[in-house]
């Protein structure tokens, strides 16, 4: 795997509250079992997905916020520049690679399983 891609922090100057947006094993469960494909979502229907997958970004650190919270911040940002959407869905990628690739060190940790090819 490449280099950790960076989460995105949001900072509210009001409250001093930092959000940390980004994707694990299970936000990316999450959002599949919600069927949210990212490659056809954000495309498709950005006006409804985008806002969604800002959401989705906030269940790894922010489990309580609900999407009305999250819409809310969005609003209050005036939207996400094409820089921003591009990094989510790179931390999406990140995470939903994670889930299915593993480094070869990591493999050969296994004493259980053994992988021949």
């Amino acid at each position: 795997m490449d280099e950790r891609i960076n989460p995105i922090k949001i900072t509210d100057s009001k409250t001093g509250e930092v959000y940390e947006l980004d994707f694990s094993r299970e936000s990316v469960f999450f959002m599949d079992q919600r069927g949210f494909a990212v490659d056809e979502s954000i495309f498709k229907f950005p006006a409804t997905n985008i806002p969604k997958l800002f959401y989705y970004a906030f269940r790894k650190n922010h489990r309580k916020m609900s999407q009305a919270q999250t819409d809310a911040i969005l609003k209050e940002l005036g939207g996400l520049t094409d820089e921003m959407i591009e990094r989510l869905v790179q931390l999406y990628i990140q995470a939903a690679a994670s889930n299915n690739i593993q480094d070869r060190e990591d493999l050969e940790k296994n004493p259980r399983m053994t992988v021949e090819m």
